[in-house]
């Protein structure tokens, strides 16, 4: 119900150093590893990096064919992989990786994630410890926050649990945002709260709020919208 091959398909080069988590966000905590796995511990530039972007001095990878434009913010240990378009003012913090293909467009913010092969967040997205499948799209707006609030403002969410049909499951990370399985697609200015995993090829609709929880593949979530004999509420 958890595991990576729930959600993605096991083709992409990166899956096999991942396969072995039992549970898909133990993903998040080793993207430094990976990081490093995939560029061997080595700081290279093949790409094209654009006049008016910077780089840091961390460990940063970026392949042939990629092309970084001006005002983006590149801050390692990052990799960024074949044909991947990371477009003007886009902001990569720290343990990213785009595999490739990827596009993060303008004004978009990518912090602790993985973005497989094909992923796009083309406008206006915030992806934080998030995991996109292959092929996910992200509409213009599109939040994934990875961080609880309270009612009293202190900002001490505590962990993030998960709503599932067995019960809460307390993930016990105080950061995670959101799981996209293979070909899901999510509508413009939606906020996906922490904790949200949604399974392959389900499409969410645009302005909504999809509360924490795991959604299954092949769906359309939209308010109080009827599929295949099945009545399937997002909030």
């Amino acid at each position: 119900m958890f595991h990576a091959s729930d959600f993605f398909s096991i083709d992409d080069e990166i899956i096999p150093a991942v396969g072995h988590f039992g549970i898909v966000w133990d993903i998040l905590s080793e993207l430094p590893e990976l990081i490093e796995a995939l560029s061997s511990g080595k700081r290279r530039i093949q790409g094209l990096v654009m006049d008016g972007s910077f780089l840091d001095d961390g460990l940063i990878y970026i392949e042939a064919g990629a092309r970084i434009e001006p005002g983006v913010y590149i801050k390692g240990p990052a990799y960024i992989g074949r044909d991947v378009v990371v477009r003007h003012g886009a902001y990569i913090r720290e343990s990213v990786i785009l595999m490739d293909s990827c596009v993060l467009g303008h004004a978009s913010e990518a912090k602790n994630s993985l973005l497989l092969s094909g992923a796009s967040a083309p406008h206006f997205a915030y992806i934080g410890d998030s995991i996109l499948g292959n092929r996910v799209n992200l509409g213009a707006g599109v939040k994934l926050s990875n961080k609880k609030i309270t009612v009293d403002g202190s900002g001490l969410g505590g962990t993030v649990k998960i709503r599932s049909d067995g019960g809460d499951v307390d993930t016990r990370l105080t950061k995670l945002g959101a799981i996209l399985g293979d070909d899901v697609k999510i509508g413009c200015n939606t906020v996906l709260n922490p904790g949200t995993l949604i399974g392959p090829r389900t499409l969410v609709y645009p302005g909504l709020s999809i509360r924490s929880g795991r959604y299954p593949a092949d769906m359309i979530l939209k308010q109080n919208n009827r599929m295949c004999g099945r009545t399937y509420s997002a909030g």
